[in-house]
């Protein structure tokens, strides 16, 4: 049986049998790079690994891509919670003694 054939009868389109990705070395290596960054600098998060990326090293990819395997990664910083303030309360509110008295 032809491929032609086959992929009409499973209604697949013959360029889509015969797509193969050709971007798993590109994406190893932005990988290895934000490893490295995140490594690096301890306090980095995505925006300052990409610009870094992106305006000293000189590459072009997109940060959409870039965020995908950063995230796959599993990268991502913590978010520290906000320490709430420990405030005193207030006092009770005085009651007259005899009415017209502040």
């Amino acid at each position: 049986m032809s491929i032609a054939l086959a992929c009409r009868t499973f209604g697949v389109s013959e360029s889509c049998y015969r797509y193969s990705a050709k971007l798993g070395d590109e994406n190893e290596r932005i990988s290895n790079l934000l490893v490295w960054l995140t490594h690096a600098e301890k306090t980095w998060g995505f925006g300052l690994c990409f610009l870094y990326l992106c305006n000293v090293q000189g590459h072009g990819w997109n940060h959409k891509r870039v965020y995908r395997l950063y995230r796959a990664l599993e990268l991502n910083l913590r978010i520290k919670p906000r320490k709430r303030l420990e405030r005193d309360k207030p006092d009770a509110l005085a009651v007259p003694a005899s009415p017209n008295l502040v």
